[in-house]
């Protein structure tokens, strides 16, 4: 028995997460790009970078206790699925003033997961709608400069998404509120662009031992 559990883990579970990975980028081909060379978060004045991360970004405006469930929802469906990618972070852009209600939020989304991969950036109003408006998306901040909507942003910071969604044609973000959305559709997406960088990683590396 211990044998058989030892050759699962070492021949079978590998071979799962490669057909894993292979099958979202054969079914859906990478993921398109919607917007080039999205601005960085130094802009904000922040010290931690969108450049070489896999990042999900979302504006949590100045309404954070009722963005709670989203927040939640995010964390539930899709960073506990992936944080444990080296590369993967969830940014969330908030508006100065804040500070304390986010203390209170990351407080009890830690007791649900480990949360070293979420990122609270803070920025004046003017800032942070200069900041949005560099996505070029099809989405507007409300007047708390929120948004339930997030978006997955690449390592060389282009805003990525879908031009022929089945509801929306062009899909720039995804809406936190419904889970469906969330497990239907950024949880697959999200899938490919890991894979992306996974199988050019292995190119890479193929290269180098040639």
């Amino acid at each position: 028995m211990k044998k058989t559990f030892v050759l699962v883990v070492l021949f079978v579970l590998p071979l799962v997460a490669y057909l894993f990975f292979a099958s979202g980028v054969n079914n859906f081909g990478k993921l398109p790009v919607l917007t080039e060379n999205v601005p960085d978060l130094n802009t904000l004045g922040a010290d931690i970078s969108l450049e070489n991360k896999i990042s999900i970004l979302g504006f949590l405006g100045k309404d954070v206790e009722l963005k709670k469930g989203s927040a939640f929802n995010l964390n539930q469906k899709i960073y506990k699925r992936f944080y444990e990618f080296r590369d993967f972070q969830i940014v969330m852009v908030v508006p100065k003033g804040m500070e304390e209600k986010v203390t209170i939020l990351k407080k009890e989304l830690g007791d649900l997961a480990d949360i070293k991969g979420w990122k609270f950036v803070f920025g004046s109003d003017a800032d942070i709608t200069t900041f949005f408006g560099g996505l070029n998306t099809n989405i507007d901040l409300d007047d708390n400069l929120g948004t339930p909507y997030v978006f997955i942003v690449d390592k060389t910071r282009n805003l990525r998404g879908r031009t022929n969604d089945e509801d929306e044609g062009v899909k720039y973000g995804f809406n936190t509120i419904s889970v469906a959305e969330l497990n239907n559709k950024m949880e697959d997406d999200v899938k490919i662009i890991l894979a992306e960088y996974r199988m050019a990683l292995k190119k890479n590396n193929a290269d180098r031992e040639k």
